[in-house]
């Protein structure tokens, strides 16, 4: 069933329609002053940026960076960079969002977030009726985005993209549910319609998990399973692990070079008391010190 601004299973409809109430409200006390440069939602201050700038114009900017012949680097750096921004900002305003007014329950929480995603002008949600969403490892969100603002921006420009495009969609959406179910989410886009597919697809799970609902999404579907070739998992999480391993190697370096300027500084004194002794006995001092 379909209110005005999400689409969810039957059984969800109750539940999303008071958080369409709700949030509807919310966006209402919307005041615009351009003599302070302020867009203020319910007091909070909001910014508003150019579709294309992030969904393409970003893309073209560090694909310069980078140079010729470093593309796919390039197109990594960029989606990686993208997601870990929309992932942190999804967290940030489901909080906020949730204590302001005063929502307490995971799926209460949840039912907010898609509402608030059209409010803000990122896409409209529809939540398929295989999702599971629930606080543990067996969470599971299947969804599309239609009018995304990532695929629309590169449709409006009359381009076509090799790989889907929609990694902050992505990134928010899972930030937002990972805040409200307390659970490590990450979603991936496996259809885009910057790359021609009928629909901009996602699937969200637990990390470990989320290559298993997608390999089983395409075993029951096989003729999308050609179609949606290409997607990419984004290794947020596996970023956070290697940054902790390489964090924990600094500190034991340090840890060396303490013991090592140590050991240098004892050394010293060493051949300085040796030197002294030498000079006392009327012999040459032996170090250079």
């Amino acid at each position: 069933m379909i209110t005005q601004t999400v689409k969810v299973p039957e059984q969800m409809q109750p539940l999303f329609e008071r958080a369409e109430a709700v949030v509807s409200e919310y966006f209402k006390h919307r005041k615009d002053d351009p003599t302070k440069g302020t867009v203020e939602i319910s007091g909070d201050r909001y910014v508003m940026i150019r579709a294309p700038a992030l969904a393409i114009e970003f893309f073209d900017l560090v694909e310069g960076l980078f140079g010729r012949g470093r593309e796919k680097e390039a197109r990594e750096f960029a989606l990686n960079l993208l997601f870990d921004l929309a992932h942190a900002l999804g967290k940030s305003d489901a909080r906020n969002f949730q204590e302001k007014m005063n929502l307490h329950e995971p799926l209460e929480k949840l039912s907010a977030g898609p509402i608030h995603f059209s409010h803000t002008g990122w896409a409209f949600v529809d939540i398929f009726p295989e999702s599971h969403p629930s606080p543990d490892e067996e969470y599971l969100l299947i969804y599309d985005h239609p009018y995304s603002f990532e695929s629309d921006a590169w449709k409006r420009q009359g381009r076509s993209s090799t790989f889907p495009v929609c990694i902050m969609n992505a990134g928010y959406s899972s930030g937002w549910c990972e805040e409200s179910f307390g659970v490590t989410l990450v979603a991936s886009e496996i259809l885009c319609q910057a790359r021609g597919d009928d629909c901009c697809r996602f699937i969200m799970a637990p990390p470990a998990r989320i290559e298993e609902h997608i390999n089983r999404y395409m075993k029951e579907r096989p003729e999308m399973a050609m179609r949606a070739s290409g997607y990419s998992i984004p290794d947020f999480f596996a970023r956070k692990r290697l940054e902790e391993e390489l964090r924990r190697h600094i500190d034991e370096i340090e840890k060396l070079n303490a013991f090592m300027a140590d050991r240098e500084l004892r050394m010293l004194e060493l051949k300085r008391e040796v030197n002294a002794l030498l000079k006392n006995s009327g012999k040459p001092p032996r170090y250079q010190v």
